[in-house]
């Protein structure tokens, strides 16, 4: 095998990159000035080994707690569940939401053998238990398991008499909280309803 197949092969474990965008990337990477690839692939080693979870929210961070939940300016009465990490960079990017998160790092998926207890549920319980927390805002994905996941943790909070809400369907089905535009988003956080 080739240095320049084996980039390739490599580059298509990237999620979304087929044969034909790693073979594109693999040779801009070549006309790359070798000092920018070196900083590449730094910055890759760097995110890898540095960035941890947050012991409270589980986002990923260099620091723990991380900055969100750090930040005392924040709404702390107002939590948004959502999936992954990259959902919190979305949401903050609306501008309109000023709580503080907890990711629970995917859905409930039987065909992928994903149940509650592989996923950040559990904290998120014990979290409610400890903090005085209003209202939580369920921004899971607008997709089959997305919504079994929403229902799950909403059954489960009622009995702690929390006020469990959804984001409205502003966004459409199938798609990923990453693929909206923060129009969309907005709309959809502020038109949230009640579980």
């Amino acid at each position: 095998m080739s240095l320049l197949t084996d980039l390739i092969d490599k580059l298509q474990w990237l999620p979304g990159v087929g044969r034909k965008t790693a073979q594109r990337l693999a040779f801009f990477l070549q006309k790359m000035e070798k000092t920018r690839v070196e900083e590449l692939t730094q910055a890759i080693l760097r995110a890898r080994t540095q960035l941890k979870e947050c012991s409270q929210c589980h986002n990923l961070s260099e620091q723990d707690p991380c900055p969100i939940c750090s930040e005392s300016s924040r709404d702390h009465k107002m939590l948004c569940i959502v999936e992954q990490p990259s959902d919190v960079m979305v949401i903050e990017r609306t501008i309109e939401y000023h709580g503080l998160y907890h990711v629970i790092h995917g859905v409930i998926s039987p065909i992928d053998n994903i149940g509650p207890d592989d996923l950040r549920i559990q904290s998120l319980i014990r979290r409610l238990q400890i903090e005085a927390v209003d209202e939580v805002i369920i921004a899971t994905n607008p997709t089959t398991e997305g919504d079994v996941t929403a229902i799950y943790i909403a059954k489960l909070l009622k009995p702690l008499g929390i006020k469990v809400t959804r984001i409205a369907r502003g966004l459409p089905m199938g798609s990923d909280l990453d693929l909206a535009d923060t129009t969309t988003l907005s709309r959809a956080i502020e038109g949230r309803r009640e579980l």
